[in-house]
């Protein structure tokens, strides 16, 4: 068992190694793209936001968050419209219309409102921003440990993106969600390297067209 102890440390030590220099090179290329105010920010035809859980009907604090940024930047112009991402993979648990709904409730026209059913995590949700909704240039809106990736995945295939934190008072969880990422955005540099193709598609939806927003969903 001795023999097999020294080469298991190396490949940890490796491992830890090439995280944090993934890390570190994703982060220092795209920090420049993140804004924390709407002074000077630039104006985007489209915002997206991707889901951040729910409780029941209402949408989590970092959805909240997410959400009220989105609708801060499109009443003050800044983008026109809005493309919500999130999951709604099981009857019980629909973050999609939880979503819509806020923003309806908060006064965004819904004929503004784009909806990606299958963003299951935030690579899918770029890549089908790409290639489902043949977006070109997007503001990404979500709290700011988690843009830095979001940005990277944007940038490399295809999108340009630049991003506004929600960030709004303290979150229950932040330093592990923090940590976490840490493996979320080595994974992503390799889902980014080997062009993964996420598990649902579908037809294309033109994002200069007609809104797929649900209008019996309204409430």
């Amino acid at each position: 068992m001795k023999k097999y102890l020294k080469p298991i440390l190396y490949l940890f030590i490796l491992g830890l190694i090439s995280i944090i220099a993934v890390n570190i090179y994703v982060k220092s290329s795209t920090k420049k793209h993140i804004s924390y105010s709407l002074k000077r920010f630039p104006k985007n035809d489209v915002g997206i936001i991707f889901g951040a859980g729910i409780n029941g009907n209402q949408p989590s604090k970092y959805l909240k968050d997410r959400l009220d940024a989105g609708i801060l930047l499109y009443k003050a112009k800044r983008i026109n419209k809005i493309l919500l991402s999130g999951d709604n993979g099981r009857e019980e648990y629909d973050e999609l219309t939880v979503m819509k709904n806020y923003c309806f409730s908060h006064g965004v026209d819904t004929t503004k409102i784009f909806i990606d059913y299958a963003g299951f995590d935030t690579y899918s949700t770029m890549y089908r921003a790409k290639h489902i909704f043949k977006i070109k240039k997007a503001t990404l809106i979500s709290q700011e440990y988690h843009l830095n990736r979001a940005i990277y995945i944007g940038q490399k295939i295809g999108i340009k993106s630049v991003g506004y934190s929600a960030n709004n008072g303290d979150y229950l969880g932040y330093k592990y969600v923090t940590f976490r990422e840490y493996l979320s955005v080595f994974k992503s540099f390799f889902d980014v390297l080997r062009n993964r193709e996420p598990r649902f598609l579908g037809n294309p939806i033109n994002i200069n067209g007609p809104s797929n927003y649900s209008k019996e969903d309204k409430r």
